[in-house]
């Protein structure tokens, strides 16, 4: 008998590669939403310097995908949505995200049957992020 979905790791952290990995991805994310005009929308949101937010995204996705718990460690619980209030996030900005987000994936080779869970669990987190209607 196979037991259908399972993971081939006990954690996505594990699947991913572990924390290089997940830096390496962190980086490439915001790399291309600095250099890629389709995430203009997305990028503005961001500020003028995006080291701050490199490195919360890093530590927060260590933690989400079953790796060491750095943001909670440092700044508690997420309250994602909380957290993001101040910021404009529509379903331009929300699709935006997710696009760089899977661009990201693919080009540091996150396994496609793990690009797939993610960007599912991404969606559900991403739209709930939504504070305004476009």
């Amino acid at each position: 008998m196979q037991i259908e979905d399972k993971p081939p790791f006990d954690t996505p952290f594990e699947w991913i590669g572990g924390e290089a990995r997940v830096r390496a991805l962190t980086e490439r994310f915001y790399d291309l939403m600095d250099l890629e005009p389709a995430y203009v929308e997305l990028r503005a949101v961001h500020g003028p310097d995006l080291d701050n937010a490199r490195q919360r995204l890093f530590m927060f996705l260590c933690g989400w995908l079953g790796g060491p718990s750095y943001y909670t460690d440092q700044f508690g619980h997420p309250r994602l949505r909380m957290r993001h209030m101040p910021f404009a996030i529509g379903i331009k900005e929300r699709d935006q995200w997710l696009a760089c987000m899977n661009q990201a994936m693919q080009e540091t080779q996150v396994p496609e049957d793990l690009r797939v869970r993610l960007n599912n669990s991404f969606f559900q987190t991403a739209d709930w992020m939504r504070n305004k209607g476009v």
